[in-house]
């Protein structure tokens, strides 16, 4: 693991190392210098030889028709009929007595205040006081640049 990610490291540094001004200036100035290219003769495509053609297809023997067998009708038996329902007067029902209603007994008093037991109370405690939180610098320090990584300085002219 390590040594791979010294691996990449070396070869980004050797790419910014070989990408400099003056390769970029070179090869701009290599594709600037080269004539246009000449258009290349089309070579001549031989022409397709013809589609064959296939010959027709033979039409499909017509199929002998058949006498159907005849099937003898289904016999229909007559349906019963289903037999009638008596009437038959139904039987009133007699009257509900009337019921009372039920009464709840009345409810019980609460007690004095005096009649309960005291409760014996908890004992107070008290939290020690929490650190203080470290104070940050308001300036944020500079960060070092890598002189590999930094640009030129432009030239000065007089």
């Amino acid at each position: 693991m390590a040594f791979s990610k010294q691996c990449f490291f070396l070869s980004g540094i050797l790419a910014l190392s070989i990408s400099g001004f003056e390769s970029t200036f070179a090869a701009r100035h290599l594709l600037q210098s080269i004539p246009s290219v000449l258009p290349l003769p089309k070579p001549a495509i031989p022409p397709m030889p013809p589609v064959p053609t296939l010959p027709p297809i033979p039409p499909l023997p017509s199929a002998p028709n058949l006498a159907k067998p005849l099937l003898p009708p289904l016999p229909t038996p007559p349906l019963p009929t289903l037999p009638q329902l008596p009437n038959i007067p139904l039987p009133t029902m007699p009257a509900a007595p009337a019921l009372q209603k039920p009464t709840l007994p009345p409810l019980p008093s609460l007690p004095n205040s005096a009649a309960l037991p005291n409760v014996p109370s908890a004992p107070k405690v008290t939290l020690p006081p929490l650190p203080s939180m470290p104070t940050f610098p308001a300036t944020m320090p500079s960060i070092p640049t890598m002189p590999l990584l930094s640009p030129r300085p432009a030239p000065k002219s007089p």
